[in-house]
């Protein structure tokens, strides 16, 4: 019975911290007007639309930037295995080093980081 007891006072915390964490919300809004066509970040005013498209020399920029960033998140644990895993864990590391170098070239070669 006291565990009952025990997941039913947890329910009512949790109700009550999110009841609690909505009203907050709602008491510190602010009424829409003008502030919402203010600048957002760095406080410039815009010089075009929010919605306006980007140029597609972008996405490639992106999917580079997005091929590193998981290279990051690949070589963080592998620097934690290393030891244990041995020489075959450098390998591995070094050709997956090789495929993105590999396709950073190839985009290169092909003109995708021209900007003129």
């Amino acid at each position: 019975m006291s565990g009952t007891t025990a997941a039913l006072s947890l329910l009512g915390i949790a109700l009550i911290a999110v009841v609690g964490v909505y009203g907050a919300a709602w008491a510190a809004r602010i009424g829409s007007g003008a502030a919402d066509a203010a600048p957002f970040e760095s406080g410039l005013e815009p010089t075009e639309h929010a919605v306006s498209r980007f140029h597609v020399r972008w996405y490639t920029v992106t999917m580079l930037f997005l091929a590193f960033d998981m290279e990051m998140v690949f070589m963080y644990p592998w620097t934690r295995v290393i030891s244990a895993m041995g020489p075959s864990a450098v390998i591995e590391m070094f050709v997956f080093l090789a495929v993105l170098v590999s396709g950073v070239v190839y985009a290169w070669r092909e003109g995708a980081l021209r900007w003129t």
